[in-house]
C-alpha cells in the first residue's frame, strides 16, 4: 500500500517504475549519494543490470546505505493520514459536482420524438428496421407517457430513442423530421438527459453499458437547430411514412 510521505504531502515515486513508494521504501536509500529508488528496482539493477546507481554511477553495495525501517507507529499515522487525505479529496469532487445535478444536457446519440400517432406508442414497433431501426443499432426505446396529449390534431405520443452510435441518431433526426403521418407532423430532436448518478456521487458506475452522459466532449454539445427536411425526403429514407394519410400496410400489421 502507498502511502504519503513523512510530511504529509502526496505519495512519493520511484523515478525509475514511476510508481508510488511502498511504506517499507520511505526511509530507503541504497546509495551514499541519497538517490532514493523503490527496493524492486534496486534488486533489479542489482542482479539484471550493470549495478550501478543511475545518478552517480557508484556500484551498489550488498546492504543499502541508508535504511532505517518505520516504526508500527509511523506506519499506522501515514495509513490514518492517506485515508484522510482521499476522504477529503471526494469529498472535494462531490461538492464540485453539486451545482450539475439538476443540469441536463445534450445526448447526441439520443433522438427525443413527439407527434407519434397513438399506434406506434411501442418500443418494439419503433424499433423495427421501417421505423428508427433502419438508421442504426438501437440501445433502448422509452415511451414518454406523460406527454400524450389530445391537441388539434388528437392524441398523440412522444418517444425517446438511444442509438449506439451517434451518427445513427443524427441519421434519424434528419429523415424522420417534419414527416406527415395520421394527418400529423412527427417532430425529432436531439434528446436531453441529466448525468450519471453515479458519477456525482464520484462512484464508479455499475452498469456496464450505461449511456448517461458524464462531463465529456465526446458525449455532449449544444443542441441543433431544427432539421427543415422535405416530407420527399423523409420518405426516402423512412418509406413506410406517407404524407397525409395512414400507411393501410402498417395498419393492418399493428
Amino acid at each position: 500500500m502507498s502511502v504519503l510521505n513523512q510530511s504529509g504531502e502526496d505519495a512519493v515515486e520511484c523515478p525509475l517504475c514511476m510508481e508510488p513508494l511502498e511504506v517499507d521504501d520511505l526511509n530507503f536509500f541504497p546509495c551514499t549519494c541519497g538517490y532514493q529508488i523503490c527496493r524492486f528496482c534496486w534488486h533489479r539493477i542489482r542482479t539484471d543490470e550493470n549495478g550501478l546507481c543511475p545518478a552517480c554511477r557508484k556500484a551498489y553495495s550488498e546492504n543499502p546505505a541508508d535504511f532505517k525501517p518505520l516504526s508500527m507507529e509511523e506506519i499506522a499515522r501515514l495509513k490514518a493520514e492517506k485515508r484522510l487525505k482521499d476522504q477529503q479529496r471526494k469529498q472535494r469532487v462531490t461538492e464540485n459536482r453539486k451545482h450539475l445535478a439538476n443540469v441536463r444536457v445534450v445526448q447526441k446519440n439520443l433522438v427525443f420524438v413527439v407527434g407519434l400517432p397513438l399506434r406506434l406508442a411501442d418500443a418494439d414497433i419503433l424499433k423495427r428496421h421501417e421505423y428508427f431501426g433502419k438508421f442504426g443499432k438501437i440501445h433502448k426505446v422509452v415511451i414518454n407517457q406523460s406527454t400524450s396529449y389530445a391537441g388539434s390534431q388528437g392524441p398523440s405520443a412522444s418517444a425517446y430513442v438511444t442509438y449506439q452510435r451517434q451518427e445513427d441518431a443524427l441519421r434519424a433526426i434528419e429523415a424522420v423530421n417534419n414527416v406527415v403521418m395520421d394527418g400529423r407532423t412527427i417532430k425529432t430532436s436531439l434528446g436531453t438527459t441529466k448525468y450519471c448518478s453515479h458519477f456525482m456521487r464520484n462512484q464508479p458506475c455499475p452498469k456496464p453499458d450505461c449511456m448517461k452522459p458524464t462531463p465529456s466532449p465526446s458525449v455532449t454539445g449544444s443542441i441543433v437547430r431544427e432539421n427543415g427536411t422535405s416530407n420527399s425526403q423523409a420518405k426516402e429514407a423512412w418509406p413506410s411514412l406517407q404524407t397525409g394519410q395512414t400507411n393501410s400496410k402498417f395498419t393492418n400489421k399493428l
